[in-house]
């Protein structure tokens, strides 16, 4: 091989790291493995709605990228260039400072932004959960206006403080409004000043379709809706929000709600990375062949949320944005470039649907697992036993945490690790390259 002989990953969501641990395994001596990421560790997205609600702790849901592909070269830095005739990509390190990479071959696993709408306010009051970082801060706001209440002497302040408002009811929206809700009802019920003056915290789940998950199976969404009724949780279908204010959101039937918090939720959109590459795309995905490579460029492939994957079960579509999807496509991608290098044979990209959990707290969960729908204690067993099994890292420390969440009351304090400033919505460089969970 020649000096030049460098795959070079960029992105560590669930495709890229599927992917380079893949190519670690089958590429190993074929040529040197680079995985380019902002941060040192995988973020196991399904759980992240359990950080903000104070069930599990930050790092259980990270997994070292050093520590579990030790084979592969970690670069820390954000990709913002490709140079597809030079082969070459650039990149800004944490601290700042230009770097560049050669490549023989290159995946693009960048992931995927926030969906914005062109709502007024939005941009400058809501908060998006795409990372880490999002969910530190939406636990931190919301024992922060949980104490801010219960220390009001106004009783209008009181109920805005204590009013949170969820834009999204697809899987992160319904996640975060069943989970949050169960907090914020632990956090009040241990604050005498609110339980005196008989304070409720209100959840308010808004989206434009007809019923929550509307990309699942109506078994399923009726499940999680009865779930979210029975803790009171006001699901609202067919409605948004037409203004956000200081002071509360305007929604688009009319009515005012008074709040201090909008958590963003209504998806993603392809990173603008890709529309940068001068490269056919569809709907701001990168168009690949069912191998998982660009076309004119062979040496180039994707996959995950930055890719438009023909979908081989449905003739004419494209595979969805999902972590299902992304899990399997790194994997094929990986076993396909290591197959560029006579590691194997490549294959085209070919899967089915095999069921989707979602986890709504407690004991609580909707899923169907091989198309067999499920829901209560036993759903949330099968949801809970997959992500252990599929997690790369940290099981027992996971599972420890369920264990004392279910034995011990949460630990409703401020850590002021977060900013406001620091996780805005309108950013077109994610905190990790990303993508929906879906379920096993």
């Amino acid at each position: 091989m020649s000096s030049r002989a460098r795959i070079v990953v960029v992105g560590a969501g669930f495709a890229g790291y599927q992917a380079a641990r893949e190519l670690s395994r089958t590429a190993r001596g074929a040529a040197e493995i680079v995985l380019v990421n902002p941060h040192d560790y995988f973020l196991y997205l399904p759980l992240l709605p359990e950080v903000a609600a104070g069930v599990l702790e930050p790092r259980r849901v990270t997994v070292s990228l050093t520590g579990t592909l030790p084979r592969v070269r970690l670069v820390l830095g954000q990709v913002d260039t490709v140079d597809l005739d030079d082969r070459r990509i650039g990149y800004a390190d944490p601290e700042g400072d230009r770097g560049s990479l050669e490549y023989d071959r290159l995946l693009l696993t960048v992931g995927s932004v926030n969906k914005l709408l062109p709502v007024p306010g939005v941009a400058e009051r809501a908060h998006g959960f795409r990372g880490l970082p999002e969910a530190l801060y939406l636990r931190d706001h919301v024992v922060r206006q949980t104490e801010l209440a219960g220390a009001a002497a106004d009783a209008d302040e009181r109920t805005a403080r204590l009013t949170f408002v969820v834009v999204g009811a697809g899987y992160t929206g319904t996640e975060v409004a069943a989970h949050g809700v169960l907090f914020t009802d632990a956090l009040v019920r241990r604050n005498s000043a609110l339980r005196e003056a008989g304070a409720r915290p209100r959840w308010v789940l808004l989206d434009l379709a007809p019923r929550v998950l509307p990309e699942l199976d109506e078994r399923l969404s009726r499940t999680a809706d009865h779930v979210l009724r029975r803790r009171g949780v006001e699901v609202r279908t067919g409605t948004s929000v037409k203004e956000a204010t200081r002071d509360g959101v305007h929604l688009d039937d009319g009515e005012f709600v008074p709040t201090r918090s909008l958590v963003w939720c209504v998806g993603v959109r392809p990173d603008p990375l890709v529309a940068g590459l001068g490269l056919p795309t569809e709907r701001g995905r990168l168009c690949v062949d069912e191998y998982l490579a660009v076309p004119g460029h062979p040496e180039v492939f994707a996959c995950g949320d930055a890719a438009a994957v023909p979908d081989l079960t449905r003739p004419g579509e494209y595979t969805p944005m999902t972590a299902q999807h992304a899990q399997r496509q790194g994997r094929t991608a990986g076993r396909n470039i290591a197959a560029s290098y006579g590691r194997g044979e490549r294959r085209p990209y070919r899967h089915r649907d095999l069921g989707f959990t979602v986890d709504l707290g407690g004991v609580q969960a909707a899923a169907d697992p091989l198309h067999i729908p499920l829901s209560g204690p036993l759903a949330s067993a099968v949801t809970r036993g997959y992500h252990l099994a599929a997690m790369p890292g940290n099981r027992i420390r996971v599972a420890a945490d369920w264990l004392l969440d279910a034995l011990l009351p949460r630990q409703g304090v401020q850590l002021g690790l977060v900013r406001s400033g620091s996780v805005p919505l309108d950013t077109e460089t994610p905190e990790v390259a990303r993508t929906p969970y879906d379920g096993p």
